[in-house]
């Protein structure tokens, strides 16, 4: 490590000479900030931070050691922290504007068709064997195309690397989207070994690619006191997610089935909740009894003018986000109690419920309806016999399980 002079300069920076190694310099005058000198000579400036609590680095780019040039870099330096102070991350930012400014570039001077394009191969593969293979196609579609085709549009799925494919899931384990970036990997995986059996590349650019993270099953389940807790940082961060995850605890459904709940699913006056079977995970219609607690929450909803979502930020789309907010809601819940709660995804809550309920009596086969399950009782022989829609047992079970919400959290 070069010794570092005495307050960062233009003639001390030109006074470095470059070493083996690469090597930083501090700049006092911006927190986080450095130098950075390669084996090369070349000289970056680069910004060092933690954002959710994971180092990162964001390199502002390489520059020549003059007055002005030290002034812009050092400025753009100022607004990345100034972005930090507002919850954004500058170097997932510096990534999705790279990313809209080469969608932008395909859009202006399109590529030359190619039957590998990465969009064009995604949209085949979608249409020709997921739709005709698997009943969540739109997952599929949906995985692929926010993740594979946004990052790579107008490239060929022949010159996409392993380090290509090790960026895109890298950055979803730096969010915190280690389980999701598994589902990535394993689709591209699936439609790249479509795409070489259909001829239209040679290799597979996923082969000796490892899953990017281990999964271990889980069984987490929050105690009412995890519960009360949940609840009350759910009021102290308020709409959309506040209630959204409060219905999550008072309904046991899935998180995407109450994000996309629209006011068309609702009867109010026969407090039912009706999922059409599009909306499903196992494609089938599913009717849920509204408690007096949940019908008290949809009741006093703010409403944007004209939007079909009950839970939506814009009126356009359902709410969405839910990384940032359960960030938003962990910092509520560690201000609540000096205990903190051990980690937890929103996925819990539903196995929270089910725990709970059949802790009050429920019987395991009302349970397994409430929470749409296909398989344990109802799989089989069974299920396709047993058309019995147990409303009466779903309803007194979801009543008993919100009085005892409103109970634990009224303590």
């Amino acid at each position: 490590m070069a010794k570092r002079p005495l307050g960062l300069t233009v003639a001390s920076i030109k006074a470095l000479k470059a070493q083996a190694k690469p090597f930083e310099i501090k700049d006092d005058a911006i927190t986080g900030a450095y130098v950075e000198m390669r084996p090369s000579g070349a000289v970056s400036y680069v910004l060092r931070y933690r954002f959710v609590d994971r180092p990162r680095k964001f390199t502002i780019g390489k520059f020549d050691p003059d007055e002005s040039d030290l002034a812009r870099v050092r400025a753009v330096a100022r607004e990345a922290r100034n972005a930090l102070g507002k919850g954004i991350d500058p170097a997932a930012a510096k990534r999705d504007a790279k990313a809209t400014a080469r969608q932008a570039e395909a859009i202006a001077e399109p590529a030359p068709a190619a039957p590998d394009l990465v969009e064009t191969v995604t949209a085949e593969f979608v249409e020709r064997h997921a739709k005709l293979n698997t009943r969540d196609w739109k997952e599929t579609q949906r995985l692929l195309e926010k993740n594979v085709v946004a990052h790579w549009r107008g490239r060929r799925l022949s010159e996409i690397s392993k380090a290509d494919i090790h960026a895109v899931l890298d950055t979803m384990i730096d969010r915190g989207a280690a389980v999701g970036a598994n589902r990535v990997f394993a689709q591209l995986r699936k439609m790249c070994n479509w795409a070489v059996g259909r001829g239209l590349i040679e290799r597979s650019p996923c082969g000796g690619i490892d899953k990017p993270s281990s999964e271990t099953k889980r069984d987490r389940v929050l105690d009412d006191r995890e519960l009360t807790l949940v609840w009350r940082a759910c009021e102290a961060i308020g709409f959309p997610f506040g209630p959204m995850t409060q219905l999550l605890i008072l309904t046991g459904q899935r998180r995407g089935e109450v994000a996309g709940m629209s006011y068309s699913e609702l009867d109010l006056e026969g407090a039912l909740w009706t999922l059409p079977a599009e909306r499903v995970k196992n494609k089938r219609l599913h009717k849920v009894p509204l408690s007096p607690q949940a019908l008290a929450l949809l009741s006093n909803m703010p409403r944007i003018v004209g939007s079909p979502f009950v839970f939506s930020t814009t009126g356009e789309t359902a709410a969405s986000g839910f990384s940032n907010a359960k960030e938003h809601l962990d910092r509520v819940l560690a201000t609540l109690d000096p205990q903190p709660l051990s980690p937890w995804t929103i996925h819990d809550l539903r196995r929270s419920v089910a725990t709970g309920m059949a802790r009050l009596g429920v019987q395991l086969h009302v349970i397994e309806r409430l929470l749409n399950h296909v398989s344990g009782s109802f799989s089989g022989v069974v299920g396709v016999y047993q058309r019995h829609s147990y409303q009466a047992d779903m309803r007194a079970a979801l009543d008993a399980w919100a009085a005892h919400i409103g109970a634990i959290v009224q303590t």
